[in-house]
């Protein structure tokens, strides 16, 4: 079996590499359920879920309470969402859970296509053992598999950005060596798939920005050109039509989007210019991941190619006010292309580095280790575990129409995710440190039976006697129900970081709404 096993390894590397990614990625759709952060669940789950539902939970639909017009969310990504959410109802599968199963494997699936057009893409311009490399790093990168079946924009953009990126870098490769299997139309098919990755992240703009500066400064206009013209009808088709069908107003999300951008740069997390170069540098783990800045620096001329699109995207986000981690991941893939390939070119050739080959390879030692504990903790995590779980458990009880939400010790709403309580969405009010028990009795009218929630969420422990017992003077006949606690990792990175906040919550049924205890 071992012999089999090492066989395969050796006569199919590649395939090897795919093997290891599919794995990976598959104990990441099985087990690490929840959602990572707001944007991965609230502005496509929670939104499509509840379209699927005839529901508006965000109010981004004219019409729905509270809108006011576009407010910049591009549909594509969430109306494909939508489409997929509607298939799973039709086939009767209706358990939120199950659901997010299917939702993770697509996109499990998806980043698969990260591995091979970044194979692909170093097979063009380095040797074959340096492109086995740059796939086997893609597939085990310890935030890989989990940040693949998330719904991240920036992680979906991904395979898009890389299949127009691939077909040009080939096409440029056929143009310079002059050799058969040059198409002009082939820039035309390009531009499309990076209209897509527009679609999903707009921000890649910048990216697809660099490639046609890029074709511009390499003299390849007519490329350039076809390249803009496929774009423009990709974008035309999932921007300009999806949103002229539901605001009369071709460009409307994105004209919005734009403009609260500009507004409000400062509204949330600012940091230095070098803020990106240090993301960089803790997450692809030092010291390789100084190895691969130097190789994605060294030969930026001979790769002007991929090296600008991904300079000046880099660029944009320094100089942008609002810095947020996730902002960089559209072009890691990339970076880690040229990274790989520049630093194999360079201790090929250096003199130090062939003298201190341990040196090195107790470098990659490091981060191996480093690297598969990180992918060991990561990867079957289950994120936001209580918000998730207590949700869930109100689908023992679809008569309920509304709950409460009680994080006293809070100034900021830490918001439920609404879709895994299943599919009769019932609403919710909440208090925060900024209210009284007083206020919020008076303003919910809760002296009318009629008008109390069904269920009270008590999140975090601390006062937490003091707190029900200042409760139960407005609503008297709370009684204790269930307790749902964070996962491991969730506490884990909580004491890392108390600003990531994973809490216990306390779920209290109200007897006078609901006088029965659910019996499994």
């Amino acid at each position: 079996m071992i012999k089999q096993f090492k066989h395969f390894k050796t006569k199919h590397p590649f395939l090897f590499i795919m093997m290891i990614g599919l794995i990976l990625r598959l104990i990441a759709v099985v087990f690490s359920r929840g959602y990572g952060m707001h944007d991965d669940h609230f502005l496509v789950i929670e939104a499509a879920g509840s379209w699927v539902d005839g529901f508006d939970s965000q109010g981004w639909l004219p019409g729905s309470p509270g809108n006011t017009g576009p407010e910049g969310h591009s549909f594509f990504y969430v109306g494909f969402h939508y489409l997929f959410l509607s298939f799973l109802k039709l086939l009767g599968i209706s358990d939120p859970q199950w659901i997010m199963f299917f939702v993770r494997l697509i996109h499990a699936l998806l980043s698969l296509l990260v591995i091979s057009f970044g194979y692909r893409m170093a097979s063009l311009i380095t040797e074959k053992q340096t492109a086995y490399k740059v796939a086997l790093l893609l597939a085990v990168f310890w935030f890989m598999p989990i940040l693949s079946v998330r719904n991240l924009v920036e992680m979906v953009s991904i395979p898009f950005l890389m299949y127009g990126s691939l077909i040009i870098l080939r096409q440029e490769f056929f143009r310079k060596k002059e050799e058969p299997g040059y198409h002009r139309t082939s820039f035309l098919v390009a531009g499309f798939f990076l209209g897509l990755a527009f679609s999903v992240r707009y921000q890649t703009l910048f990216y697809t920005g660099g490639i046609g500066l890029a074709l511009l400064l390499m003299k390849n206009w007519k490329g350039m050109l076809t390249t803009a013209a496929g774009f423009l009808i990709s974008v035309v088709m999932f921007q300009g039509f999806i949103d002229f069908y539901i605001w009369k107003k071709p460009f409307a999300e994105m004209i919005a989007y734009v403009n609260y951008n500009l507004n409000h740069a400062y509204d949330y997390h600012t940091a230095p210019w070098h803020h990106f170069l240090q993301v960089l540098f803790g997450l692809l783990i030092p010291p390789v991941s100084v190895m691969l800045i130097f190789g994605y620096l060294k030969d930026w001329k001979r790769h002007f190619l991929l090296f600008f699109p991904v300079f000046v995207f880099i660029l944009f986000h320094s100089v942008f006010p609002n810095k947020q981690e996730r902002f960089i991941l559209p072009i890691i893939p990339m970076f880690i292309v040229l990274g790989m390939i520049g630093w194999d070119d360079f201790i090929s050739k250096s003199k130090f580095w062939k003298k201190n080959i341990r040196l090195e390879k107790g470098f990659w030692n490091f981060f191996w280790v480093i690297n598969i504990i990180l992918l060991i903790l990561i990867t079957p995590m289950y994120s936001k575990k209580a918000r998730v779980e207590s949700m869930s458990y109100l689908r023992n009880y679809p008569q309920t129409t509304k709950f409460f939400l009680e994080d006293i010790n809070s100034n900021i709403l830490r918001f439920p995710p609404v879709f895994y309580a299943g599919h009769n969405w019932p609403t919710y009010e909440y208090m925060l440190n900024n209210n009284t028990y007083y206020e919020v009795a008076d303003i919910n009218n809760w002296k009318e039976t009629d008008q109390q929630p069904d269920f009270v969420f008590f999140v975090q422990d601390k006062g937490l006697e003091t707190r029900i017992d200042s409760l139960k003077k407005y609503i008297p006949n709370l009684v204790y129900e269930k307790s749902f606690k964070p996962g491991n990792m969730d506490q884990l990175i909580h004491w890392l970081n108390p600003i990531n906040a994973n809490e216990t919550i306390h779920l209290y049924r109200n007897e006078a709404k609901i006088p029965n205890a659910y019996k499994p």
